[in-house]
């Protein structure tokens, strides 16, 4: 068994994962990390657990002097999770799909019946049209944007992108009510969802 010794050097750091999410609110550490270091406690000089190594920052595999760890308020926010049911359980918003633009997030769609739904978001809307020409009727389709709903912030957290939504929902749970600060026809407005279980 080894132990290596180093300084934190950032807090509320956040890289890329392998998901392609982003992995938020880390601690940087410049202690050696190497592979298969990735699970194991991260320490402070009292020896009291303060999170747990999950990465590095190297081409190679081998220590740079560049490590991450997951802070153990979140540790203990999912382990538990872990132990009882065997995953975590993430809350669902129903906001199936959005497009991401410099003022926030479009929805393009919600699932119909889910916490979206239920609150009275609204995406895109399908606008179909029968035309009459000679003795031909044929139905012509178009997408409506004006319906749609901007997401800006949650619970007064600015969001940009679906990751930045995903990340606020997920340190939620099921039953808990999140604000959303959206923008419906040029207005401003906040609309509380309570956020939904998921799919078995």
């Amino acid at each position: 068994r080894t132990m290596s010794t180093g300084m934190i050097s950032s807090l509320n750091r956040q890289i890329p994962s392998r998901a392609k999410r982003t992995m938020r609110a880390l601690i940087q550490i410049d202690a050696d990390l190497n592979q298969g270091n990735s699970g194991g406690p991260l320490l402070n000089t009292r020896g009291q657990l303060i999170g747990m190594n999950t990465a590095i920052m190297s081409s190679s595999g081998d220590s740079s002097g560049v490590g991450f760890a997951i802070p153990v308020s979140t540790l203990e926010r999912i382990v538990p999770q872990l132990i009882e049911n065997g995953h975590i359980i993430r809350p669902t918003i129903g906001v199936t799909r959005v497009y991401e633009n410099d003022a926030g997030l479009l929805i393009v769609s919600v699932a119909s019946g889910g916490p979206a739904d239920q609150a009275g978001l609204q995406g895109f809307k399908l606008v179909t049209r029968t035309l009459q020409q000679g003795p031909y009727r044929y139905e012509q389709s178009s997408i409506d944007t004006s319906t749609a709903d901007l997401i800006q912030s949650v619970d007064g957290q600015p969001v940009r992108t679906a990751d930045d939504l995903l990340t606020h929902i997920e340190r939620k749970q099921p039953g808990d009510t999140v604000r959303l600060g959206i923008v419906r026809n040029g207005v401003q407005i906040v609309v509380p969802v309570t956020l939904g279980q998921p799919e078995p």
